[in-house]
C-alpha cells in the first residue's frame, strides 16, 4: 500500500549546509497550500533539547534528500522510558513533513522517513498526531501498529467568559447565539459550576492535610518519588530529577511546578504552565491553564490533580485542560471536576515495542503519558 519511492533519495542527520534546501522546502510547502504548522526547524541545532555530553534526552533531526534537494523530514527525541520495570531508550517519531504533502510525485516519501527512523530506533512511538484523519496516523494503522486515544479532560473556571469565547464551540450561529444566552443570562455559569461541583462532592479529592509548594527546580525528593512510583506503571518516561530539569529548565519561568505534599511525604508533583494567544482557534483569547506533565504512585493521584487544578483555578485562568492516559489519573480528573471531551491525541507503537506490553488493552490502561511525552513542551521555550 506504501511502496519505497523509486527516485534516488537517500536520508542523512541534518547539518548545516542544508538550511538552505530546508528553507526552499519550507516554502514549497507554504506555497502548496500545506497547513501553517508544517514548518521544519531551520537550523540543524534544535532549540529544544538538543544533544549534548551525557544528557539522556534530547532530538535529533534528518532530512530525505534527492540530489541536494529536501524532500521530507522527522525528527527523533530520544529518552530512557521504564517498560515492564525495564529501563530502556525509545525514540518519540515528531514533525515528520513529506513533500508528498503538495506533490503527489512525492507521496511515498512519508513511509521512507518512517522506515529509516525505525532502522535507526526500532523501539520507537508516536504521540499526539491531530486525530485519525491526519496521514500519519492512516499510515502507522496501515502498518498495524498497536494504537489508543489518549483521553483529553477539560475544567471551565470562568463560565461567562468560556461561554463567550470558546470560539472552538461557537462554530454555527445557532451555537452563538445559545452560548451567548448562557452567558449573559447567568443559565450557562449555574449550570457549568453546579455540574462541576457535584462531580467533586460526590467524589471528593482534596484531602486534609496537604499542601502545594511551588519550587524552583527538582530535588532528591523527585528522585526518591520516581523509584516509589517506577513500579506501578507499565509504561513510563523515566523522570527522576536530572530528566526533569532539562525538560523543564529551573530558568524557564514559563514552567510552574508544584510538589504536593501530605506531611513531611511527598505525594506527586505537576508541572503547569499557561497558554494565552490572541485569536486561538479553538480556544479564542481564553487563559487556558495545561497540566503538562505529573507523577504520583496512581492512588495519590486524586489529591495531586485537586490540588494541582486548584492552583491553576488561583492563578486565574478561565479553563485548564491536560491528557492523561492511565485510567486512575483519568478517574482523578473527573473526581476534581473535570469532564471528557474529544481527543486527537493518539499513542502509537510497532509490534517490537507493543510485545513488551501484552495483553496490550489491558496494559495501555496503566500506561502513564501526558503532554510533555510529546512534542508539546517547544512552544513553552
Amino acid at each position: 500500500m506504501f511502496p519505497i519511492p523509486t527516485m534516488p533519495i537517500v536520508v542523512r542527520p541534518y547539518s548545516e549546509e542544508h538550511v538552505p534546501a530546508v528553507r526552499d522546502f519550507n516554502r514549497r510547502l507554504r506555497a502548496g497550500g500545506a497547513p501553517r504548522e508544517f514548518s521544519f526547524p531551520e537550523s540543524p541545532v534544535p532549540r529544544w533539547l538538543p544533544r549534548g555530553e551525557g544528557r539522556k534526552v534530547y532530538n535529533e533531526f534528518f532530512l530525505a534528500l534527492e540530489d541536494g534537494v529536501v524532500r521530507g523530514t522527522y525528527a527523533v527525541k530520544t529518552q530512557e522510558f521504564s517498560v515492564a520495570g525495564e529501563v530502556r531508550s525509545i525514540g518519540f517519531y515528531h514533525h515528520p513533513y513529506s513533500e508528498g504533502i503538495v506533490d503527489r510525485a512525492y507521496s511515498a516519501v512519508g513511509v521512507l522517513l518512517l522506515r529509516d527512523a525505525l532502522r535507526r530506533q526500532p523501539e520507537l512511538f508516536a504521540l499526539g498526531m491531530g486525530g485519525y484523519d491526519r496521514p500519519l496516523p492512516q499510515m502507522l494503522m496501515a502498518m498495524k501498529w498497536a494504537h489508543f486515544l489518549v483521553p483529553f479532560y477539560f475544567q471551565v473556571i470562568h463560565p461567562g467568559r468560556f461561554l463567550r469565547r470558546m470560539q472552538g464551540l461557537r462554530t454555527t450561529a445557532f451555537r452563538r447565539w445559545m452560548m451567548d444566552l448562557g452567558a449573559f443570562s447567568g443559565a450557562g455559569w449555574l449550570g457549568i459550576h453546579a455540574a462541576q461541583a457535584w462531580r467533586r462532592l460526590s467524589r471528593g479529592s482534596r484531602r486534609r492535610g496537604v499542601c502545594v509548594e511551588s519550587v524552583a527546580s527538582f530535588g532528591d525528593w523527585a528522585d526518591e518519588l520516581w523509584r516509589e512510583c517506577q513500579p506501578h506503571y507499565s509504561m513510563v518516561a523515566v523522570r527522576d530529577a536530572g530528566t526533569l530539569n532539562v525538560l523543564f529548565p529551573p530558568q524557564n519561568a514559563k514552567f510552574l511546578r508544584l510538589r504536593i505534599r501530605h506531611g513531611s511525604r511527598t505525594m506527586g508533583w505537576a508541572v503547569v504552565a499557561e497558554r494565552r494567544e490572541e485569536n486561538h482557534p479553538q480556544y479564542g483569547d481564553l487563559r487556558v491553564g495545561v497540566i503538562l506533565d505529573c507523577l504520583a504512585r496512581p492512588e495519590d493521584a486524586p489529591p495531586v490533580m485537586a490540588e494541582t487544578a486548584a492552583a491553576l483555578a488561583a492563578r486565574g485562568v478561565d479553563l485548564i485542560t491536560s491528557n492523561q492516559s492511565h485510567a486512575r489519573w483519568c478517574r482523578a480528573l473527573e473526581q476534581a471536576g473535570f469532564f471528557a471531551g474529544p481527543s486527537n491525541f493518539i499513542f502509537a507503537a510497532p509490534k517490537i515495542l507493543a510485545d513488551r506490553l501484552q495483553p496490550f488493552d489491558q496494559k495501555k490502561l496503566t500506561m502513564h503519558f501526558t503532554r510533555a511525552d510529546g512534542d508539546g513542551l517547544y512552544q513553552y521555550l
